[in-house]
């Protein structure tokens, strides 16, 4: 399993910060108007609608860009053991 993690957390500090950001504001807001899918699968969830199979698609497909970024700015604050 550590080794496991360990692969993972090498691929994601390989990632380019700046592709990660790009990925974020275009692919992780998409589409623009009228509301981006992330916000408003969010809000569905908060406001307890039902959700649903696509919803759950889109929610990791528009919020994997944000969750790598997350990963790698964590594993870059972080100190190294």
């Amino acid at each position: 399993f550590m080794q496991r993690a360990l692969k993972m957390k090498t691929a994601i500090l390989k990632l380019p910060t700046m592709a990660l950001v790009f990925a974020c504001a275009t692919l992780g807001l998409a589409p623009f108007t009228p509301m981006p899918h992330l916000l408003e699968k969010m809000g569905m969830i908060v406001a307890g609608s039902p959700l649903k199979p696509i919803d759950y698609f889109d929610m990791a497909f528009h919020g994997l860009p944000w969750i790598l970024l997350a990963l790698k700015l964590y594993f870059l604050a972080t100190p190294k053991h």
